[in-house]
């Protein structure tokens, strides 16, 4: 497996990361917890070092199922947990509130800490941006446990350019995490130009657009309400409709080159930027190998430069659906 830099710091990883959160919940129900833990461990057997999770997924049950799965390989990954949300600790029921204050933050650390079998957080992300919060304020708490040895990295999720450049200032941000992908092409405006200034790496979730760019979902289909997708715009029937469009783009180009739509969609995101380390989730061996193909795929100037145009030209129906559509 190739290996990419996010920050200046030297927090290498595998070029293609494993977003964990599915196996949790959020896509139905959640997955068996045994085969989970085996999938982790035969993504590492595979070269896959970045695992990405949070505290808000599940809640917690997300952590606890990723700290026992690699706690026999700790020394071989990089795992990346989130804070940000206010939750009950007994009960695992979110407020729908944003919490960054401080003390809060230090809780979820030591809390993230249990749960993940470690002693020390590669990367911490702040998940959203809190708008009672300074960011510099988070921005030194993180500061401080980086100090104290809890946390090795400090990152950021769906944060705009501005509020990216003020915590950067008061401690240097590895890494951004925000939806990219062929149907969610918001960074490239002014998030993307910053990380390259900055020289922070950027982590699309995502990346396969909630499975849709890789052409298995049908748009007839119905959801789960179990699933997320039962409730965000872009996969009402008639969004649906209209979006396949793009798929039908990408499908065209995987054929062409005997890839699958995913490893196209991937390969097209890892042309983008040398710094972007894409974390599709999944559940199933077959579709972690097949992503992880796309890190030796070849795109030419002219089939990025084709699908760019198709991406661009194809007007996308439904907002993201994550609630929070505008960079904070």
């Amino acid at each position: 497996m190739k290996t990419r830099l996010l920050g200046k710091n030297g927090l290498t990883v595998s070029a293609i990361g494993l977003g964990c959160m599915g196996m949790s919940g959020n896509y139905g129900p959640p997955a068996d917890k045994d085969a989970m833990i085996t999938l982790l461990r035969q993504a590492v057997d595979r070269g896959v070092t970045f695992f990405d999770t949070a505290e808000v997924y599940g809640p917690f049950s997300n952590e606890i199922l990723v700290g026992e799965g690699l706690a026999p390989v700790r020394d071989k990954v990089v795992i990346a947990t989130k804070f940000g949300f206010e939750i009950d600790p007994a009960t695992g029921q979110r407020s729908g509130k944003f919490n960054s204050k401080p003390d809060h933050i230090r809780s979820v650390v030591e809390q993230s800490l249990k749960r993940l079998r470690t002693d020390v957080i590669d990367l911490l992300y702040q998940h959203r941006v809190d708008p009672d919060m300074p960011i510099e304020d988070v921005a030194g708490t993180v500061r401080d446990l980086i100090a104290e040895g809890k946390v090795k990295h400090f990152g950021l999720s769906e944060a705009g350019a501005t509020t990216l450049r003020r915590a950067h200032a008061v401690q240097p941000v590895a890494a951004l995490q925000s939806e990219y992908s062929l149907w969610a092409r918001d960074p490239e405006a002014e998030v993307l130009p910053v990380c390259r200034e900055l020289g922070i790496g950027f982590v699309p979730w995502s990346p396969l657009g909630q499975g849709f760019l890789t052409g298995k979902v049908d748009p007839t289909q119905i959801f789960d309400k179990a699933d997320v997708r039962s409730w965000f715009p872009r996969f009402a029937p008639e969004a649906m409709k209209a979006n396949q469009a793009l798929v039908d783009h990408v499908k065209r180009t995987a054929n062409a080159k005997s890839l699958t739509p995913a490893q196209v969609a991937l390969a097209w995101l890892l042309a983008q930027d040398p710094f972007i380390v894409p974390i599709p989730g999944t559940r199933k061996l077959h579709r972690l190998e097949e992503n992880m193909a796309s890190v030796d795929v070849e795109l030419t100037p002219d089939e990025l430069a084709e699908l760019t145009s198709a991406a661009a030209s194809i007007e996308i129906t439904g907002g993201r659906g994550t609630g929070h559509e505008q960079y904070a």
